[in-house]
């Protein structure tokens, strides 16, 4: 047996920011910058915020010391890493890695900074453990493989994500490879999350992803107390990887690492919707530009997807193309698409459109089929087709690699914007701007309360559950 647990472990406990590659160190701090607008916007327009800060109260995690970004108040690490990871996720903005099927930044660096917050660490150690936490969740997805996990109902964000804040948490503490098994050993008793969400819009998807960043700070933090954790958590007879999927590839999670890095095939959202309608939108926002389309042009759409897109984004159709509340409308490539064709745009304040005239026309034209050549290219990419009849005439346009995807990743100046157009509306342009560099210059950063300092409100005003 490959003993994959040990490896990585070892490898976490010992990672070291200063020695990765110039483009490993850059892409980690731009994914931390996306996320930290993810969560500010998410504290405030997320409908489902009102709920999760009211039951941390109830529960007494906000009494504490610790941060979440977009709020005033301070609540306890446990209650930071499951609010800040929840929010981040809140949006459906956050970054995706394709192969994984997974988003694997909401569970990861919130409790890479609760745990920070807990010990006073310094920015390059917070750093480190990003990038642990990184390469472990996505690396558990591919040993899976996610698709397979997905087929029985796991959401891995949430699952493998666990285990990705675990390793975070571990590295901030200082733990060696020993107290890191220890903490994937806990973590094993933890790891949950379910895909029923996709069928009534539940906001169960945000918590569970919150719930596993908290999950991973609390078996850590036991690791550290010197609570002993289940041996070989990921290739055991009654691991995760055997126990969670019917078919692992265990040494998988093993392939280059060290050497090659998942959290360079990290995507960063332009959209925020699921990411795999992207390539689609992208085409649809390409046509609006192109054509002049008004609504009433548009005669038929069909969005070409892969399997799993389709699954997501595309069946039921009828329910696709009749959402009502903002998650039918993140996981509705009909909706998604309609908003790029008539407006142009795809953005937060999209949602608003759910109910629109234009946009409500165009719905029931747009049909969703898996698509052979897309899925061709699935799972290296998450490719789309757009064929689009308006006036008479038939376009189509292939997306092979949507923006923001690795290979198409946006620049600093577009992730800046990105970031300006979630945080500027809450925390105003002058302290979103020095929330930002503070971002990018975290590696030397003492510590991390300035940051966290600067993603509070000036003013309580405004505060979403208040």
């Amino acid at each position: 047996m490959v003993a994959v647990t040990e490896t990585i472990a070892q490898y976490c406990a010992t990672l070291d920011f200063a020695t990765l590659p110039p483009e490993v160190q850059e892409r980690t701090r731009f994914l931390v910058l996306d996320l930290v607008g993810n969560i500010i916007r998410g504290r405030h327009d997320a409908e489902s915020t009102p709920a999760l800060l009211a039951m941390a109260r109830a529960l007494g995690l906000a009494a504490g010391g610790s941060a979440v970004f977009g709020d005033s108040a301070r609540y306890t690490p446990a209650g930071a890493a499951m609010l800040n990871g929840a929010l981040a996720h809140s949006l459906d903005f956050d970054d995706t890695h394709a192969a994984g099927t997974l988003h694997p930044g909401a569970p990861v660096i919130p409790a890479a900074l609760a745990a920070a917050e807990m010990v006073g660490a310094d920015g390059r150690t917070v750093l480190s453990a990003i990038v642990a936490g990184y390469e472990v969740t996505c690396r558990l997805a591919l040993a899976l493989p996610g698709g397979d996990h997905y087929d029985r109902g796991y959401h891995p964000t949430a699952t493998c994500g666990a285990f990705g804040a675990a390793a975070a948490a571990a590295r901030v503490f200082g733990l060696d490879a020993k107290g890191m098994q220890d903490a994937f050993g806990i973590a094993l008793s933890q790891a949950a999350g379910s895909l029923q969400f996709l069928a009534n819009g539940a906001w169960t998807k945000r918590f569970q992803v919150g719930w596993s960043a908290m999950n991973g700070l609390a078996a850590a933090t036991l690791a550290r107390e010197g609570f002993r954790g289940a041996s070989e958590a990921f290739e055991g007879k009654a691991g995760f990887l055997r126990a969670y999927a019917p078919n692992p590839t265990p040494e998988r999670a093993l392939q280059g690492l060290g050497h090659q890095f998942e959290l360079m095939n990290t995507a960063v959202k332009p959209y925020p919707s699921c990411r795999y309608g992207h390539a689609c939108v992208d085409a649809a926002i390409a046509f609006h530009n192109e054509l002049g389309l008004k609504a009433e042009d548009i005669e038929s759409v069909t969005m070409g997807l892969p399997n799993k897109g389709m699954l997501l984004v595309g069946a039921p159709l009828a329910y696709k193309q009749n959402p009502q509340n903002v998650v039918d409308g993140q996981f509705s490539g009909p909706f998604v698409v309609a908003c790029g064709l008539v407006h142009g745009h795809m953005g937060w304040d999209s949602y608003a459109h759910l109910q629109d005239p234009a946009v409500r026309s165009v719905l029931p034209k747009v049909n969703c089929v898996e698509d052979p050549e897309i899925q061709a290219l699935f799972p290296d990419y998450m490719s789309g087709k757009l064929t689009l009849k308006v006036r008479g005439q038939e376009h189509v346009r292939v997306v092979k690699i949507a923006k923001g995807e690795p290979e198409n990743f946006l620049t600093e100046a577009e992730l800046r914007a990105k970031f300006h157009g979630l945080v500027d509306a809450v925390l105003g342009r002058d302290r979103a701007v020095q929330l930002a560099d503070a971002v990018i210059g975290l590696e030397r950063a003492a510590d991390v309360n300035g940051m966290l300092r600067l993603g509070a409100p000036m003013m309580a005003a405004r505060l979403a559950g208040e």
